[in-house]
């Protein structure tokens, strides 16, 4: 996938911190069982005779209590660590995904609408997997195979012969795992693919309510869609169903471990005082255990951590380079005309019929038809935004890349971020004149300095629709962008509001490309040309 970028780099001392101490954790939860039971077992053997008067169990219980303390300890100093390096992780790495992604082109096929959230709510669980895999699968991993290397190497040196029980029972695990990680996989990408298609099914049946409704064919439609999230659930049973067998498998290590070195040193003849040591061994086992449970929490961060990778890097495709994007001080184009362009919805399905598009500084264009005729994916392809697609695509010039990074796109559903009048404006170079100026023009000034002024908190359900569209209209004023392209500039306006303020618009972009979508002629007639969409 993508690398961490620099700023990232600073977390990683606190994952060195969490690392090791998920380490000291795990030795300390080990140790603590095996000195207990070796303490047991040696208060048991001294017994109420002369040797209990010699025997010492100060330094046994201090031993025991400084390991309870450092276990705990550890364990919270782990989580604080592990998750403070994560939360330190995410900034840095969400923003690299997001500005590969907004590059992608899965992307600009999708056009990254609202119309595709289940896309996005998908690709924001893929991010949180792919982000916290490393506090859900290395690091309990790392603490589980350097505890199973100590007690392999005790083992050896103290009962051998109880290694063949356990390596046949690694085995079985290990084999367990293996086949467990390949069928989880299987129940997640089918989870996966019948929610996605569940989702879509649903999207499209609360587009289309209102006609479902009056047909009747409400209930059936719906019917399906659940069927389809029925599904999903039932893959999510199958890989708990998965996880639950090799959680049994599992949890059969300890007892089994601790009961082979126990009977590996019986059966080698010790007695008495000489079994503290197998049973110290026999019972760390037993501790470690408890960690191999987690083992199932490791195999479905492993599964889903992959799953996340895979999708993340079909979104994205190849990651851009600084060298593939256009100079900042590329040629700015006077004029773009474009012959017998042909749109298609994301869908793939042609829009009408092929059109020609000449676009030039100071010549304002008006793209006028009705919902559904295409104008917001023209703007789009205009923007770079969309591809021509099809087999009557010609190749335009700018292409593509060139032309994001030289157009300012203003669709009509204009985010208003929870932040300062000025933020909102996005145009962090702007002087405050400029500010005011282009507020002014968008007849937003009295309103803005009723908020408070330009450092003024706004949020979205602060603002009329109409005041909102003029805020987006703004933006578009302060841009330094040679193509200006803006989305029904006049919606939610009233008629002589919207002749205004558009009038203002075209006349501050005198030396701009600029094209308008718009279903209202009368604001088309502002225009010096008309392209009419029908469906």
């Amino acid at each position: 996938m993508l690398s961490v970028p620099e700023p990232a780099l600073a977390s990683r001392k606190h994952w060195r911190r969490a690392m090791l101490l998920a380490l000291a954790g795990g030795a300390s939860a080990v140790l603590l069982t095996g000195v207990s039971v070796w303490f047991l077992g040696a208060v048991a053997l001294a017994g109420l005779g002369p040797a209990a008067i010699g025997f010492n169990f100060h330094i046994p219980a201090a031993l025991v209590r400084l390991l309870a303390l450092t276990r705990t300890a550890s364990r919270y100093g782990e989580r604080l660590e592990g998750h403070r390096a994560a939360l330190l992780d995410q900034v840095a790495r969400r923003t690299a995904l997001f500005r590969t992604m907004a590059a992608a082109p899965s992307t600009r096929e999708a056009a990254w609408q609202l119309g595709n959230a289940h896309q996005l709510a998908e690709y924001m669980t893929d991010v949180e997997d792919a982000e916290f895999a490393r506090l859900r699968v290395e690091m309990p991993a790392t603490v589980l195979l350097a505890g199973s290397a100590a007690l392999w190497v005790g083992t050896a040196l103290v009962t051998p012969m109880a290694l063949a029980v356990i390596a046949m029972l690694s085995l079985a695990i290990g084999q367990g795992y293996r086949l467990a990680r390949h069928r989880a996989a299987r129940h997640l990408a089918a989870e996966r693919s019948a929610v996605r298609a569940a989702g879509q099914r649903l999207g499209l049946c609360l587009a289309a309510l209102v006609p479902l409704k009056a047909e009747g064919a409400l209930p059936f439609a719906l019917e399906g869609v659940l069927a389809g999230f029925e599904a999903g659930m039932g893959e999510r049973l199958g890989q708990r169903r998965v996880v639950s067998g090799l959680d049994a498998l599992a949890g059969l290590m300890g007892p089994i471990a601790a009961m082979s070195v126990m009977l590996a040193a019986w059966y080698g003849g010790e007695r008495g005082a000489a079994l503290l040591v197998p049973a110290f061994v026999a019972f760390s086992w037993l501790a470690l255990g408890d960690m191999m449970m987690t083992l199932p929490r490791i195999l479905l961060g492993v599964v889903r951590g992959r799953a996340a990778n895979e999708v993340l890097e079909a979104w994205t495709g190849s990651r851009p380079t600084q060298a593939a994007l256009p100079e900042a001080n590329a040629a700015r184009p006077d004029a773009i005309r474009w012959r017998q362009l042909r749109l298609h919805a994301p869908s793939g399905r042609p829009i009408g019929e092929p059109i020609d598009l000449s676009l030039g500084a100071g010549r304002p264009l008006a793209i006028v038809g009705p919902s559904g005729s295409g104008k917001t994916t023209l703007l789009k392809l205009v923007a770079g935004w969309l591809d021509a697609g099809g087999t009557e695509a010609v190749a335009l010039d700018p292409p593509a890349a060139a032309r994001r990074q030289l157009s300012h796109l203003a669709l009509h559903d204009a985010a208003v971020l929870s932040d300062t009048v000025r933020e909102n404006l996005f145009a962090p170079s702007a002087s405050c004149d400029d500010c005011w100026r282009v507020l002014a023009a968008v007849e937003l000034e009295g309103r803005v300095r009723a908020a408070g002024g330009l450092d003024g908190w706004i949020g979205q359900d602060m603002l009329s629709l109409g005041e909102a569209q003029r805020l987006n209209i703004a933006r578009a004023l302060l841009t330094d962008r040679p193509i200006v392209l803006v989305d029904e500039p006049t919606e939610h306006l009233d008629a002589e509001q919207a002749q205004r303020v558009l009038r203002r618009v075209l006349s501050c972009l005198t030396d701009r490309i600029v094209v308008f979508a718009t279903h209202d002629l009368d604001a088309a007639r502002e225009a010096a040309e008309i392209v009419l969409l029908r469906g």
